[in-house]
């Protein structure tokens, strides 16, 4: 599987993504001729050294004075732009992205009346299209973002001077599921633009995934600070085929919780977010019968799902196992329609692939069988041998 993989150890822009996508290989002539046709700027892309690492910087070139823009008036923009649906559809999310985090934090639920102010620019249009639509030039099978450097200290905006990140940025970090840390330079490093497009395009990880690199990238930022102020991203080849995943294991003891409470818990766990729970038999000291609950989280889920364990067993402690990675494969599900004695059913399938699309697995809803099975009169096991039968000869 090719994945890129960003490191934002100064942070990210806007067009710090468009020129760190350049500089790993989409084509800057057409990038450059798709902004300035969908957008009234003109774009620059020069190679820089920045403290001694040598990074891609793009400019954006705007008129001088520009009202400020609504959220509808944006989407007419993108629309208008005629791009390729894929870089079309992720430039519609990411501004919606936008909107939604600034409608969170100014308490204004109604997007038709929302301005936005610095992000409603030319610029922002010109990075995010053009990011969009270099990043899908890359075709890369995934896309990952390490930690991200905020920086820290405070920024003047349109609606005075506020902490870093600012809260439309914070808001993205939380509704993408980044993970990011403070920096020592008392600036912004990470815009609500490079967060935005960070959480729309990519899944966070704390380490580089495990693998071969192919490609480097840098893009660099507009500030001088201590360090190389660049971006860097990298598509790397992943050793396994199969997709990194960030997970915790949360587990305890419990005795004296009778079988309808745990499986009242064990339905609770997974409504609320829980990937996986297993509930085993045991035997504590003095001979007690009990139960041990294992419980696989993202992490951040854990505290919401120890709580649940603890208010519902009476536990005093949840243990959280500090193994946090493991493999898995692609899940998708589709409906497929397969014939038994001649009537024709519908029953979900899920299909498990690796990230080069290698099929490794089909296996048919349980529950759409069992409905099956009892208006056939065909055993489950049948049914289930059919319908994924079936699916095979469509999906591999």
């Amino acid at each position: 599987m090719k994945a890129l993989v960003f490191n934002p150890f100064s942070g990210a822009a806007g067009d710090m993504i468009l020129g760190c996508a350049l500089d790993l290989g989409a084509d800057r002539k057409a990038i450059k001729e798709l902004i300035e046709a969908s957008v009234p700027v003109s774009v620059d892309i020069r190679e820089v050294t920045k403290k001694g690492v040598k990074a891609l910087d793009v400019r954006i070139n705007v008129p001088d004075k520009e009202p400020a823009r609504t959220y509808p008036e944006l989407v007419d923009v993108i629309k208008a732009a005629k791009l390729p649906s894929r870089a079309e559809r992720s430039a519609l999310d990411i501004f919606l992205k936008m909107a939604e985090a600034e409608a969170s934090v100014h308490g204004q639920p109604d997007l038709e009346k929302l301005h936005f102010h610095e992000v409603g620019q030319s610029d922002a249009l010109a990075d995010v299209i053009g990011s969009s639509a270099a990043i899908h030039a890359l075709d890369c099978d995934s896309v990952y973002c390490m930690p991200i450097n905020v920086g820290s200290g405070t920024i003047k905006c349109a609606h005075g001077t506020l902490p870093v990140p600012a809260p439309a940025t914070l808001e993205l970090l939380r509704r993408g599921k980044l993970y990011f840390r403070g920096g020592a330079e008392k600036k912004e490093l990470l815009t609500p633009t490079g967060a935005a497009i960070l959480a729309h395009f990519a899944r966070p990880v704390e380490t580089f995934p495990q693998g071969r690199v192919i490609l480097i990238g840098y893009g660099a930022g507009d500030s001088d600070l201590a360090g190389p102020n660049v971006l860097q991203g990298v598509v790397c080849e992943l050793d396994s085929c199969l997709i990194p995943d960030m997970i915790e294991m949360l587990e305890t003891n419990a005795d004296d919780v009778s079988g309808e409470v745990l499986g009242n818990l064990f339905e609770e766990l997974l409504s609320m977010g829980a990937r996986d729970v297993a509930i085993i038999p045991a035997t504590m000291k003095k001979g007690r019968p009990a139960h041990i609950i294992k419980v696989i989280a993202k992490p951040e889920d854990t505290a919401q799902l120890a709580r649940k364990i603890i208010t519902e067993t009476g536990s005093l402690g949840v243990r959280v196992i500090p193994t946090r990675h493991r493999l898995i494969a692609a899940r998708k599900i589709e409906m497929i329609k397969f014939e038994i004695e001649g009537q024709i059913y519908e029953t979900a399938v899920k299909i498990a692939r690796d990230s080069e699309g290698t099929l490794l697995n089909i296996s048919a809803e349980f529950e759409d069988c069992k409905e099956i099975a009892r208006a056939s009169g065909v055993p489950v096991k049948e049914v289930m041998r059919k319908a994924e039968e079936a699916a095979k000869k469509l999906f591999s």
